[in-house]
């Protein structure tokens, strides 16, 4: 709170004529104006329609009941000592002309013939144009870790003995960190939701809180929330990349921030179709604990003018209010393909992809960004230089051991002991085959299984299934071969050990499975 007191303290001693406080937190504003009114040695008073002018506590003003906007701004014209005037949800009236230009008559009177300040308070910014040059427009931020760590310790205290707290120092601080983005009233509510769920406060209910920033992410109407799900021990393979996201997460500690280390900004992950990419993003959202949010691209563009720039500010803010979290942008070329030449869309594209560019650059907020690509070419080339992604891995095709530990993932989740297989035919057999595919195949034998009888699947159901399989590499060799060649100098492999399958054309594919497909 200190720098907004600090700014405001300052347009309000330099006599700013109008300051717009934009937020949601009413009780927050008018508190922190109080303190500055009592520090500057000025009045406080506060209109709203339903009450008129009255005071913080709740007294009425001795200006009388003014529910009308136009009584409103007459009453504050001749003040009897320096006050700060503040009119709440004045927003609405701010389209009649009338009150416009009363409005603009009384601040400059204010201005010139008294030492008072007038202060609109509202979640919704409306500035005629008339009043443009005349206004100051002031962002309120929503609770800090300070105030949230306040806020948790009250609640702690109030509650005394009935409650049990059972939270280490780092899980209290990853606690607090993930009621960032919620106002002091859902700061509140969110504690208490989870503390009367069960009668005490331990580390599973950072889950529960993150949860509650859903709604927030819903009336944006651009991300999507993804609740978490998947866990790292559901990505098969993939160590390298796996290991660098467990040490990431750590830089976002506040003490990694003392020490002198900039937040993580984002990951991209380039590479084959079906390999885990979308996977990893998911499973690294449950073990960081943050909420991951699925930005598509496609209901960022607008049919009217300005219309596609506004929903990409609108879905930056909603990230920011809700961080720390996760953006999972996938397939991320097929949203910006226009903007590496002319789109036909007189540069919309280009002009809602450089915003998003400084945004990456210059963000201040912890948004870790998981970006995915399949089609390197149709990737602008702005978008892979330094600063921009902490790291650029890519993604290949398993290699056996991978294979192996992927298909006893995926019968793990299907509830079937891994040990009753031969994972090493299994993976001997699947070679050329993504992620995706072995996944296919366990499926496929399972449902073989359950038609058959609803015997219990076997080491012939895999095998025979994998080899009737054409696999997405056979029927792109010249792609993934591409990519490869690109990722050599570009990119950090996202797994280590032998080099992945080599690949085979869809002929000589027939020809190895010995079966007429």
């Amino acid at each position: 709170m200190s720098e907004i007191a600090d700014e405001l303290r300052l347009y309000l001693r330099s006599r700013y004529p109008l300051i717009y406080i934009v937020s949601h937190e009413e009780g927050r504003v008018v508190q922190l104006l109080h303190e500055l009114a009592e520090d500057l040695g000025k009045s406080l008073t506060l209109w709203s329609v339903a009450r008129g002018w009255h005071q913080p506590g709740g007294r009425s003003s001795q200006r009388g009941a003014h529910g009308d906007p136009r009584d409103a701004l007459a009453a504050c014209a001749e003040p009897e000592r320096p006050t700060l005037f503040v009119l709440l949800d004045f927003h609405p009236y701010l389209k009649d002309p009338t009150i416009v230009r009363q409005l603009r008559e009384t601040v400059h009177h204010l201005i010139t013939a008294t030492e008072s300040s007038l202060l609109i308070v509202s979640p919704v910014l409306e500035i005629p144009d008339e009043m443009e040059k005349e206004t100051t427009v002031v962002e309120f931020p929503l609770p800090g870790l300070e105030e949230i760590s306040r806020t948790v310790t009250g609640t702690l205290q109030s509650l005394g003995d009935r409650l049990e707290v059972a939270l280490g120092e780092e899980e209290r601080e990853e606690l607090e960190r993930a009621l960032l983005g919620l106002t002091q009233t859902e700061v509140e509510n969110a504690l208490y939701r989870v503390i009367v769920a069960d009668g005490k406060l331990d580390a599973s209910d950072i889950d529960d809180v993150v949860q509650e920033k859903r709604q927030i992410i819903r009336k944006s109407g651009i991300l999507e929330f993804y609740p978490a799900r998947e866990s790292m021990d559901d990505v098969g393979g993939l160590d390298v990349l796996k290991a660098w996201l467990t040490r990431k997460r750590a830089c976002f500690h506040r003490d990694a921030e003392e020490f002198g280390l900039d937040q993580p900004k984002g990951v991209l992950l380039i590479g084959v179709p079906g390999c885990g990419k979308s996977l990893t993003a998911k499973a690294a959202s449950s073990a960081w604990r943050m909420p991951l949010l699925r930005f598509d691209l496609g209901r960022v563009f607008g049919s009217y003018v300005g219309e596609s720039e506004q929903n990409m500010r609108r879905a930056i803010r909603t990230a920011e209010a809700v961080a720390p979290c996760i953006l999972w942008m996938d397939e991320i070329e097929k949203g910006f393909a226009g903007a590496t030449g002319a789109s036909g869309d007189s540069g919309t594209t280009q002009r809602v992809f450089g915003h998003f560019l400084t945004w990456m650059q210059e963000k201040t907020e912890p948004v870790f960004v998981v970006a995915t690509a399949n089609d390197i070419e149709r990737l602008p080339p702005e978008f892979l230089r330094k600063g921009r992604f902490d790291e650029i891995f890519f993604v290949d095709l398993p290699s056996e051991p991978e294979r192996a530990e992927i298909a006893e993932v995926h019968l793990r989740k299907r509830e079937r002991d891994p040990a009753g297989f031969d994972l090493e035919a299994v993976a001997e057999v699947t070679e050329g085959f993504t992620g995706a595919d072995i996944e296919e195949v366990v499926k496929a034998a399972l449902e073989t299984a359950y038609l058959d009888g609803r015997r219990e699947v076997t080491d012939g159901d895999l095998l025979g299934l994998a080899r009737a399989t054409l696999p997405l590499s056979a029927t792109m060799p010249e792609r993934i071969q591409g990519l490869r060649s690109w990722a050599q100098t570009r990119a950090m492999p996202a797994s280590r050990g032998a080099p992945a399958a080599e690949i085979a054309s869809e002929e000589q594919f027939r020809d190895r499975r010995h079966i007429d497909l």
